[in-house]
């Protein structure tokens, strides 16, 4: 029936009023990491909470960085990779996998020693990773509509998921075998079955089209989805689908996080922000902007660290570095 009301829910689009306190960010600069010699987009991020290390995916250096953040410093740059994108840390074999769009490979690295251990053929255009812990099963897309469904145990793909087209930003509900995912390309919100590895239903974006970044909120069982075209945020409910709030955004979003604490949301986009929204009343009002710079949309929201990490590229004045974001009040 969830799945059911998420397909066939008429959009009843309600704008949020957008209030900016004065000169209220929400954000605050606590330190600048330097990636070093890096050139060309930074795509994702993972974090390593046990060591307070970052995995930062350098798509156009072919090169992950592992930034320890206790001494605040890159202390290694992983070479011989093949456009990396997707990263994630997979705590159960203490291992980092990343997906490599050049190859189609997914590389899996021990996290003890930074050592290459696997390498896993998967398919064109490998690009996000997520690891499900209540499952243990890595899920990578990629190709013209596809996950890969790894066991980290063995390091073996056992399953593939087909969809409709590439996939872009998927996330996991807790406790659950739903995933909802974006496909930019058919203008369409998928949903995934994990117990069946099967796509079970669909939602068109409609007019709303670059839907890129997603986030869960499992607490208020809502799903946020970040469009480019044109700059808006949607809220949808997870039991019904209904479209909670559609306000307008920054441009080129690519991240979007859930600060559960602060009853947050935090969107990072290339134009050179990061725009937040905090719940007021029931739903979203954008509450700030923050300035970062230009090209800067990848970013990560670590709920244990209370921290949101952004990645900003090389350009003519200025080196790579992770900016390391302290949420204010």
């Amino acid at each position: 029936m969830i799945r059911a009301a998420f397909v066939t829910v008429v959009l009843g689009i309600s704008l949020s009023s957008i209030t900016h306190a004065d000169q209220f960010t929400g954000l605050v600069v606590e330190s600048k990491i330097p990636l070093g010699a890096i050139s060309g987009r930074i795509d994702h991020l993972a974090i390593d909470i046990a060591r307070q290390r970052l995995y930062v995916a350098e798509l156009g250096n072919d090169s992950v960085g592992v930034v320890d953040l206790g001494e605040h410093k890159v202390i290694r740059t992983l070479t011989g990779f093949s456009e990396p994108q997707g990263i994630a840390y997979v705590p159960t074999t203490d291992a980092i996998y990343v997906s490599n769009g050049g190859d189609g490979s997914v590389r899996i690295i021990n996290a003890a020693n930074l050592a290459p251990n696997r390498k896993i053929d998967i398919g064109e255009e490998a690009d996000n990773v997520r690891f499900d812990a209540d499952t243990n099963r890595v899920y990578v897309g990629y190709g013209h509509g596809a996950i890969a469904v790894i066991d980290p145990v063995t390091g073996q793909k056992i399953a593939t998921i087909q969809l409709k087209g590439h996939p872009e930003s998927f996330q996991i509900v807790d406790k659950s075998p739903l995933i909802f995912l974006n496909i930019p390309e058919t203008h369409e919100i998928a949903t995934i079955d994990s117990e069946q590895n099967s796509q079970t239903a669909s939602r068109n974006t409609l007019d709303l089209h670059g839907n890129f970044a997603m986030a869960i909120d499992n607490f208020h069982q809502r799903i946020a989805v970040a469009f480019r075209h044109p700059a808006k945020l949607n809220i949808y409910s997870i039991t019904n689908g209904t479209v909670m709030l559609s306000a307008s955004t920054c441009k080129d979003a690519d991240d979007v996080f859930v600060d559960r604490v602060r009853e947050r949301l935090y969107v990072s986009c290339g134009e050179g922000f990061v725009d937040i929204f905090e719940l007021q009343d029931g739903t979203y009002h954008q509450a700030g902007r923050f300035a970062t710079v230009s090209g800067a949309r990848t970013s990560l929201y670590v709920p244990e660290l209370d921290r949101l990490f952004v990645a900003a590229r090389a350009t003519l004045t200025a080196s790579a570095a992770i900016w390391v974001l302290r949420p204010e009040r």
